[in-house]
């Protein structure tokens, strides 16, 4: 059974930082394009950063480029987001997912999805 767990979610002030982990099992993250996204309340699911397997090139949503870092430790099959200099509107609940080899622009093609972890950032 393949299995994604997010951990390191929690509340945090404005300007601080978070270290979001994503452990796979069942499958080899090394084979996978691995996305982190988030989904605030009343909004639509989006991407926050996408690292593929191949070139291991990373894409990273705009309004996180330069305070989010994606990174992949394949050797302990897991995946973690660092976060700095939050801001409230980071404030949501993230998911990592995985789809073959390369990342993808459609949500509906990645294959497997963690339960998600809550991140809130007071102002």
């Amino acid at each position: 059974e393949v299995q994604l767990v997010e951990s390191g979610g929690g509340l945090v002030q404005a300007g601080g930082p978070l270290r979001l982990s994503c452990e796979a099992s069942g499958l080899y993250l090394a084979d996978y394009a691995i996305g982190w996204f988030r989904q605030a309340p009343g909004k639509e699911r989006e991407e926050v950063s996408c690292i593929s397997v191949f070139d291991g090139s990373i894409d990273y949503q705009a309004s996180v480029k330069g305070r989010f870092t994606i990174a992949r430790d394949n050797a302990n099959n897991r995946v973690s987001l660092q976060m700095d200099s939050l801001k409230p509107e980071d404030s949501a609940v993230y998911y990592c997912a995985v789809v073959l080899y390369s990342c993808s622009p459609f949500i509906w093609s990645y294959d497997y999805w963690g339960k998600g972890t809550q991140v809130n950032v007071s102002s």
